[in-house]
């Protein structure tokens, strides 16, 4: 293989990536690749931007990296970024790609520190970049923070092991300097997972912050804690230079004028630096990719086979043949579900960020536009009031009585019930309706398939309408069963002895808190009875009560201030508040 085979190595790999990628799969395939690995702060994000020789990586306190990034750099006249999920769209200003690795962690992830292990795939071309691909991984962490689970350091260490423990795959142990590197946890995961030290790659940063009289010297030359492929140091730019936007090529050459200048590190600067290190790995990625290339090449040409086999016998397929299963349909329909139900529960890999769906909607629903429904059947409380006179009137005939008869606060009461029967079905008929249009967005995989997609959209939606009538069914049942029994000993429920005490109450406290000022106390509809002794029944009034005085009226007519002993309607009072506590209590119970 010729030098330019050589270099296209790299490049063929990443072209596979990025086709795993796309498919959401890896075909089995253990594809040659190095992994960053390292603690937090170790450097890891300032080594990548050496390379790149650009700001984009997202910086911060705890956990940045909270998603692999694969990282692949190729050289190119120009400069720009490119993102598998943002295909077409090149990015000049790395600020800008910055934001979209962070937006992208936190579509996937969530804002409060989660982790996944879906990947990031990112295009860097540059003229100042060597052809490379690195994948960076999340920095090791003890310590959960902001909504993050207890067992995130398993997690974690679970996602790390997906990439270190396969055979192709190279590490680059990324350990500071000024700790103690016995107990460094990318050397601790190396050690683990490749004994011998053959995958690793080791990279000591911070060299520049070590105690004065310390150096690094044994490690750097291989003789403290030796790998097969050797250490190589760097010095990055402190947070004081990046708060200080540092240019990185001026940080570069600080880091050769370091190891130049220093007495320890003077023998080996032809060695160190992130120049060197960029064309190492370069060169081991390239050696690495060639030495494992006959088995990958084999190995995938197995499986084109083994599919181009399956194809030819699909070709050939009997719609009618019962022996035969379809795998691909099963496939199908077990995609579908599982679409289905990561659309409701909300846990699926793509979010929509423009508008609501599936679930949310569905959620919507339940808290905002069926409260909406329940406001909308207000009842006119003038109108109930007279409905509750009436009722308790034609209770007592011809007897006068002392009490409110629970036969009219039941009879109200069922009668208002029963308007909140149309509002729990039109929700059960919104529901049903967003369910169905889930199993059309779910559907739309299908397309290919138009009339695969049509029957399983008519099956699927055939058993939504099935369920929708048992729905309204046990909801009306529910309603029928808080009907048969209320449960008046409740606080809910004034009564008429606490709706007494409250009255006097409040008249005591805005007659006390406004003595200088004219304000009304109360006012409402006060039912007189016994007028008059030959006209007998009674009347209702409009009366507002004041610090002043006490005025009542009757089709706009102001009529004088009645007697003293005029009775309060106390009655009518009581139980037009123990309708409403009923109403609030069974509103409540449906929209629960």
């Amino acid at each position: 293989m010729g030098n330019r085979g050589m270099e296209d190595l790299i490049p063929l790999v990443n072209r596979m990536q990025d086709a795993f990628s796309a498919i959401g799969q890896n075909a089995n395939l253990d594809l040659p690749q190095i992994a960053v690995v390292g603690g937090q702060s170790a450097g890891k994000s300032s080594v990548l931007e050496n390379f790149v020789g650009k700001d984009f990586l997202p910086r911060g306190s705890g956990i940045v990296t909270r998603r692999p990034l694969v990282l692949q750099l190729i050289q190119c006249p120009t400069e720009y970024a490119e993102f598998l999920h943002c295909k077409g769209k090149k990015f000049i200003d790395f600020d800008e790609v910055r934001q979209e690795i962070e937006a992208e962690t936190d579509r996937a992830t969530g804002q409060n520190k989660g982790i996944s292990p879906v990947p990031i795939n990112l295009r860097v071309y540059s003229p100042h970049v060597l052809n490379l691909t690195l994948v960076d991984l999340p920095g090791m962490t003890k310590v959960p923070v902001g909504d993050q689970p207890a067992d995130i350091e398993s997690q974690i260490r679970d996602m790390l092991m997906q990439f270190v423990t396969k055979e192709n795959c190279l590490m680059l142990a990324v350990s500071p300097a000024n700790s103690d590197l016995a107990n460094s946890d990318a050397l601790k995961i190396a050690k683990e997972v490749d004994r011998q030290g053959q995958r690793t790659i080791g990279v000591i940063t911070k060299l520049d912050l070590m105690d004065e009289g310390t150096d690094a010297r044994d490690i750097l030359e291989n003789k403290l804690l030796p790998l097969r492929r050797g250490y190589i140091g760097v010095v990055n730019r402190s947070q004081k230079d990046i708060d200080g936007k540092k240019d990185i090529s001026a940080a570069m050459a600080a880091e050769r004028k370091f190891f130049l200048s220093h007495p320890s590190y003077r023998h080996l600067a032809d060695r160190m630096g992130t120049p060197y290190l960029q064309k190492v790995l370069n060169q081991q990625l390239t050696n690495h990719i060639r030495d494992t290339l006959p088995g990958l090449r084999a190995k995938l040409q197995g499986q084109l086979l083994s599919i181009e086999k399956e194809v030819d016998e699909y070709k050939n397929f009997r719609p009618d043949d019962p022996s035969r299963k379809t795998k691909a349909l099963l496939q199908m329909v077990q995609q579908f579900s599982v679409d289905f139900e990561k659309r409701i529960e909300g846990s699926g890999d793509q979010i929509d960020t423009y508008e609501l769906s599936g679930g949310a909607r569905i959620n919507r629903i339940f808290h905002e536009r069926f409260p909406f429904e329940l406001v909308k059947m207000e009842f006119n409380e003038k109108e109930l009031r007279k409905e509750i006179s009436y009722a308790i009137k034609n209770i007592h005939g011809i007897r006068t009585g002392l009490f409110t008869p629970d036969m009219a606060f039941e009879t109200i009461v069922k009668r208002q019930i029963g308007k909140i029967k149309e509002p729990c079905q039109k929700c059960v008929d919104m529901v049903i309706s967003e369910l169905v249009n889930t199993v059309r967005q779910c559907t739309k995989k299908l397309a290919q398939y138009p009339m695969l997609r049509e029957e399983m959209e008519r099956i699927v939606t055939q058993h939504i309408r099935d369920r929708e009538s048992r729905t309204k069914d046990q909801v009306m049942l529910l309603i029928d069963i808080e009907l048969a029994y209320m449960n008046t000993n409740h606080e809910d429920f004034i009564g008429f002895a606490n709706a007494q005490q409250r009255s006097n109450q409040m008249s005591k406290k805005k007659a006390i808190g406004n003595q200088d000022e004219i304000m009304v106390i109360r006012k409402g509809w006060l039912t007189i009875n016994n007028i008059g002794i030959m006209k007998g029944g009674a009347k209702e009034y409009w009366f507002v009560l004041t610090a002043e005085s006490l005025s009542w009226y009757k089709d706009d007519e102001l009529l004088a201030p009645p007697p003293p002993s005029a009775p309060r309607p106390a009655v009518l009072q009581h139980c037009l508040g123990d309708v409403k506590a009923a109403l609030t209590r069974i509103s409540h119970f449906c929209f629960v």
